[in-house]
């Protein structure tokens, strides 16, 4: 069975249009990645589906119920970390949780036991009685996403989940989102990090522009590329040379920003041969140069023309909340 549906969604805001006709469909059981550059509909998508935005066209369907025709229904379902975390600072971590557990109706011994069971994993234990007004912002994005996944919902909606938070923290969260898919949990995940994608997402989208323009698994748009890389890495007065030897070379232009250039290399060695002496022809000398497995910066790159931004799409009010209605 699906766990979501969506169909020829349309959202515009005046004369923007957030989403121009994104469908997708997974099945249940999985970490769906949704790849995009900032503002292109990531997460206008993940509001609609969330029932904190009405389409307008289109249908979606979550966990088996329309978005749309029942949206108090699909709350029951859903749970939602949005790019800001929605927590009460004047209540401490371990009331904010078992707060968004009773709103899932969970009997209160079990509220307590759930809230327990995501401070100790998502590593939050020690300060789970301390007011969430003295949370630092990572301690606060931790305990947003441990909320969100309190109720065990059938679909939880992750919108750049571990923005803005330590190293060690990221990896807990990793491991506990695994778990949840382990549980039967599906999750629908946004995030800026490729690597986070590739690590986590059984299937992986890349939306654009409010259209989605590439899916598959990570391999599979890696074989998009068609085989190996060459990146150079060059002075900025060589920027221009060089990006003139790849473009002649692979016959088209590279990608990259700045003075890190690549290009596909279909065969191999013999491409980063040729490089090799063209830039000497060109008398232009690399601080680096390389072969290498396309990454799923690269298929960004190539797909978008850009790379992933660190920055999210302007969030309304509406839009932190949780849809645990």
């Amino acid at each position: 069975m699906s766990a979501v549906v969506a169909t020829d969604i349309v959202k515009t805001f005046g004369e923007v249009t957030a989403l121009d006709g994104v469908s997708l469909e997974f099945e249940e059981g999985i970490v769906y990645g949704l790849l995009g550059p900032n503002g292109a509909g990531k997460t206008t998508l993940i509001r609609v589906l969330a029932t904190l935005l009405k389409p307008d066209s289109g249908s979606a369907i979550v966990a088996g119920t329309d978005v749309v025709a029942d949206p108090v229904g699909a709350r029951h379902k859903i749970g939602l970390a949005g790019q800001s975390a929605a927590v009460d600072e004047f209540l401490t971590g371990r009331e904010n949780v078992e707060m968004v557990g009773r709103l899932y109706n969970l009997p209160k011994k079990e509220a307590k036991r759930q809230a327990d069971d995501v401070l100790e994993r998502i590593n939050l234990t020690d300060s789970a009685d301390r007011n969430v007004g003295t949370y630092s912002g990572g301690m606060r994005r931790r305990l947003d996403v441990a909320a969100s996944m309190v109720g065990r919902p059938q679909v939880l909606f992750l919108d750049e989940p571990t923005t803005g938070i330590d190293p060690g923290s990221r990896i807990h969260l990793w491991d506990l989102i695994e778990d949840l898919v382990d549980g039967g949990t599906t999750v629908l995940l946004t995030t800026q990090y490729l690597d986070e994608a590739d690590q986590l997402a059984a299937r992986i989208g890349v939306i654009d522009h409010g259209r989605l323009i590439a899916e598959g698994t990570s391999d599979e748009l890696k074989a998009r590329l068609g085989g190996d890389v060459v990146e150079i890495h060059v002075e900025e007065t060589d920027r221009a040379s060089a990006a003139a030897v790849l473009t002649r070379v692979a016959g088209e232009d590279p990608t990259g920003e700045r003075l890190a250039l690549s290009i596909p290399a279909p065969d191999g060695s013999r491409t980063l041969t040729a490089v090799v002496r063209e830039l000497d022809a060109a008398s232009v000398e690399p601080k680096d140069i390389a072969l290498r497995k396309p990454t799923l910066d690269d298929v960004f790159l190539t797909l978008t023309g850009h790379k992933a931004d660190s920055e999210g799409e302007p969030e309304s009010a509406a839009s932190r909340g949780r849809g645990r209605r």
